[in-house]
């Protein structure tokens, strides 16, 4: 039978094997392993790529969007109890760092459709005069950044991208990161552009800003041993920045693999039993980080598939605000378009490295599927 992991880490990266041994020997013999020039040159490269002036390493995606919150108190543009907008959906760390900097998530409806914030959803919470937004660019695609920047300029609110799962998503010609103020982006190992490790960056067009960013990252340091700010540790790394210069030339070519991939599944599943993504502003907006359908059933589809052989995974399977850790401060909401897609929610295989069989294989399982069936073996023990 053909099996199909969720996602192969040893075979998506198996080509690049010679580039990653060269950049890590390099590191190793240039003796020189934190804040040097492997993280000043990749910063440099991932700037250009994006389309932003500056590119600010750190320890991870969760700290990128701590670092970024922080610094607009310290700048005095935030304070202490104001508002941020954030889709329900999103995963933990967005609302993690929100509550972290001293700010309160403001928790709005995502689009039924894409899973991402709406200019409605983000029009709905004005009247809790928010002072910043965090657009999550779930699952890989672009939320509808031109519509969301108009309002916020209108309302003088900071827009914080999360780009964690969009590296290289194109929306207008420009690129995740951007388009808002600032934007956080995770290097987390399965991400379109990953590390061996974790880390993450930050992306913005003010240099004053990205002084401040720096320090901070560095104890507040801006000179050793001289502190201006109380910052954190929190550093990319010389060898997982070399690791990420190597593998940033060939992110383009993934994300063109795992759009032919997200082509094929769009195109092949035929199961009324099964919602497929929607796209809304063209091909390039998605680069596929996930691909996820959605069941009534979702355990009864994820068991049908796991006897095929084939491998699934659930992003996310507890919202944030039924999340025990948010129980005081989110408890009492009633979110039921978030609440659904959590509860139906199922990511199949996804991955530049699949091969035909391997999808053709998960799209006559996922077509094989019959929910009636299920139900009616259930019922009958």
């Amino acid at each position: 039978m053909t099996t199909v992991p969720f996602f192969d880490l040893s075979a998506a990266q198996a080509s690049l094997t010679a580039d990653l041994e060269s950049a890590a020997r390099e590191v190793i013999a240039s003796g020189w392993f934190i804040l040097g020039r492997q993280l000043e040159s990749f910063e440099q490269d991932f700037a250009a790529y994006c389309g932003v002036d500056h590119v600010i390493g750190v320890a991870s995606g969760l700290d990128a969007l701590i670092l970024v919150l922080r610094a607009w108190k310290q700048q005095g543009r935030l304070q202490a109890g104001d508002g941020v907008v954030v889709a329900a959906n999103t995963f933990i760390a967005t609302i993690i760092a929100i509550q972290e900097a001293g700010l309160k998530p403001i928790l709005v409806e995502p689009d039924p459709a894409t899973c991402n914030l709406s200019v409605r959803g983000l029009t709905s919470a004005l009247s809790q005069k928010p002072k910043a937004v965090v657009p999550v660019h779930l699952h890989g695609q672009l939320c509808p950044m031109p519509g969301i920047m108009e309002i916020c300029r209108r309302e003088n609110i900071l827009v914080l991208e999360d780009s964690a799962q969009a590296h290289g998503a194109i929306l207008e010609g420009k690129r995740a990161g951007s388009f808002g103020h600032a934007a956080g982006f995770s290097f987390y190992p399965t991400k379109n552009l990953g590390a061996l490790g974790d880390c993450g960056a930050i992306a913005t067009n003010d240099a004053e800003f990205t002084k401040l960013l720096r320090s901070l990252r560095n104890y507040g340091s801006e000179r050793k041993y001289i502190n201006n700010h109380q910052g954190l540790n929190s550093r990319l790394d010389e060898i997982q920045a070399a690791f990420l210069k190597a593998k940033l030339p060939h992110l383009d070519t993934d994300n063109a693999a795992r759009r032919s991939v997200a082509t094929r599944y769009m195109n092949g599943i035929r199961n009324a039993d099964i919602r497929l993504p929607t796209v809304s502003a063209g091909a390039e907006s998605h680069v596929w980080h996930l691909f996820v359908v959605h069941c009534a059933d979702r355990d009864a589809l994820a068991r049908h598939l796991s006897d095929h052989g084939i491998q699934t995974a659930i992003h996310y399977p507890v919202a944030p605000h039924r999340q025990e850790c948010f129980q005081s401060l989110l408890g009492g909401l009633s979110l039921p378009v978030t609440e659904t897609l959590h509860d139906e929610c199922l990511s199949l295989p996804m991955s530049p490295v699949l091969t035909e069989e391997q999808v053709e294989h998960v799209i006559t399982a996922v077509n094989a599927y019959n929910a009636s069936a299920t139900l009616h073996q259930v019922a009958n023990g």
